[in-house]
């Protein structure tokens, strides 16, 4: 990338009111790292507590997601894009994708959908039914109480969209919550 293009870059950043943004694969350090610069940047931004606290929490719930789909799929470089910016001066959208295979990306936008349509008293039911459910041990849930955790701490529904990759059966999954 050149000059012009990181310029150009930065005034979409500034443009889309980004305020921290990250592409590539994921580690459990670099999670801690950006979770720490989200931090500063939200106490910089004089973001109530309460809010600060939903958007780090969504941001940790959607890339301990993605790490965890990457490990159950035998995949040792979890790759994803974050991008947090700002909607307007009271709302912050957190914004995770990751390749998945397309029937699962299709499952998890029919799940995100479900949820979307879900009013506040019908989600917390849904979180309450979801933590009642019992676990078979090893046996992945996916899609289950951190999902229904996004969608409780979002101000507005959540929205999900699948984008074909040039993998054989992959695609992008992406995730974007208002908070």
């Amino acid at each position: 990338m050149n000059a012009s293009d990181l310029y150009a870059l930065g005034e979409r950043f500034n443009q889309n009111r980004t305020l921290l943004c990250f592409n590539g694969p994921i580690s459990r350090s670099l999670i801690e790292e950006i979770g720490n610069a989200l931090k500063n940047y939200l106490n910089v931004e004089h973001a109530r507590p309460a809010e600060a606290m939903d958007v780090f929490s969504v941001y940790i719930e959607m890339i301990q997601n993605i790490r965890q789909y990457a490990a159950q799929n035998g995949d040792t470089d979890a790759c994803a894009t974050v991008v947090i910016g700002r909607r307007d001066e009271s709302r912050y959208v957190v914004s995770a994708g990751n390749l998945v295979r397309i029937e699962d990306g299709n499952a998890l936008v029919a799940r995100v959908q479900e949820l979307a349509a879900l009013d506040k008293a019908e989600l917390k039911a849904a979180y309450k039914a979801q933590l009642h459910k019992p676990r078979a041990q090893g046996v992945a849930s996916g899609a289950g109480l951190g999902l229904i955790d996004i969608a409780r701490r979002s101000g507005a529904p959540m929205e999900a969209s699948l984008t074909p990759a040039a993998g054989e059966g992959t695609a992008f999954f992406s995730l974007s919550a208002v908070i």
